[in-house]
This record gives C-alpha cells, structure tokens and sequence, in this order.
C-alpha cells in the first residue's frame, strides 16, 4: 500500500457527473472509492467500486471500511449522489418526500460523518457537495420545493461544517451546478431549460468537473457555495 497516493470517496460515480469526477481524480493520480447503488468492479486496482444506497447508513459504512482495508486513507469525500423531482408542492407524494430525503440529505450525513472523522485522524482533508442554487433561484415556471429544500439545506450545511472544521485542517465546499446535461434530464427538455439560463445553455459535465477540481486545488478555500449555472444565481 502506498500511503502517498491521495483518495477520493466519489457517490453517484455509476454515470453522469460522478462517472465523469472518476476519471478526473485518477487523472490526478488519485485512487478512488466508487459508489452507486448498482455499480460494476472496475478492471483499475486503484478504483474500488462499493455497490448500495447511499441513503442507507450501512453503505457508508461499507465504503469506509473497504476504502480504508484497500487505500488506508480517506482525503477527499464528493457528494455527489442526489436525485431532482421537480413538481407542485402539493402533488409530491410520501414517496417524492422519502426518496429525496433519504438520497439528497440521509446519504450526504451517513458519508460525511464517517469520512470526517477519518480525515480527523489525519488533520487533513476536503468534503465538497454537488447541491443546486434552486434555494436561491426560485421560479413560478419550474416548481421544485424539495429540491430547493434538500440540497438548499447542504447549502446551508456546507458553510456550518466549514466553520466547525476549519481549525482542524478540512475544508467544505459545494458546487451549485444550474441544469446540466446529464440523464437526470430528458433530451426534449433541453431547449427549455437552456432558456433558464442568463448565458442561453445548458452546462456540461466537464464544468461541473472542473469547478470541482478547481476547489480541490484551492487551499485557501472553504465555506464557498461556487455556482456553476450559467448566471442564474445572478439574476434574470
């Protein structure tokens, strides 16, 4: 085991963004630990794919554990893992409620308690949120008030953990992606959503991917909720 190797916990990593962080962090010569719910071993010894939910506090459990046995340390934590139910508020049901209570809030407290107290031990590390700027942004025209309440919520926890941590040597940011071209949006709704934007697009996964990395690398940075959404947490 080398322990100069630097390691990063990446959730949601099965597609999309998360997929994308991956590939970034081994580019950087980190090994990775890769969760989704449902996700295949990688043919890479230095990513270590742990299946489960990351609304169940077992998982991440599990992903320390395991990261831990492999790697021996734990340096960064993205939270990436979270889900969208954009609808009225009163036709979300019992189920919207769980489901994004369980992935948006449940699995960023279960990852980021155990990881943190992993990077205690090292007096080092760096936790960044994927949340949104719908907190902040809001819209007769797309009504999403459990978005807006889960991931303004990281938003929020973000700057917390900022403060608590920062005399122990880890940082806590988030990126606050706007509409960006992933599976969590369908192909015919592009259009629409581009329009959402001031800067008249969607963004791309590899700007989310980059404002992540730029935080990773910023060491005088923490507490920071850094917008990647085309100008809408500006104004319209």
């Amino acid at each position: 085991m080398d322990e100069e190797h630097k390691v990063a916990i990446i959730t949601g990593a099965s597609r999309g963004i998360g997929e994308a962080l991956v590939r970034a962090y081994r580019g950087r010569n980190y090994r990775v630990i890769a969760n989704a719910r449902s996700i295949e071993p990688s043919s890479d010894p230095d990513i270590l794919a742990v299946a489960g939910d990351i609304g169940d506090p077992r998982t991440a459990e599990k992903i320390v554990e395991q990261g831990l046995d492999r790697f021996g340390r734990v340096d960064t934590l993205v939270n990436n893992a979270g889900i969208f139910i954009g609808k009225p508020f009163i036709e979300y049901t019992d189920d919207d409620y769980a489901r994004m209570l369980a992935i948006n809030l449940n699995g960023f407290f279960h990852m980021t308690r155990r990881a943190t107290a992993e990077m205690l031990k090292r007096g080092s590390g760096h936790i960044v949120q994927i949340t949104s700027s719908l907190d902040e942004n809001v819209s007769s025209k797309a009504p999403s008030a459990l978005a807006a309440l889960t991931k303004g919520g990281l938003n929020a926890a973000t700057k917390s953990l900022a403060v608590e941590l920062a005399s122990r040597g880890i940082r806590v940011n988030a990126v606050a992606p706007g509409a960006t071209k992933t599976s969590m949006h369908r192909p015919d709704m592009y259009d629409h959503l581009a329009k959402q934007h001031p800067i008249g697009r969607m963004g791309e996964v590899r700007e989310i991917v980059e404002a992540v990395l730029f935080l990773e690398g910023a060491g005088f940075v923490t507490g920071e909720i850094l917008h990647v959404d085309g100008g809408q947490s500006a104004g319209s």
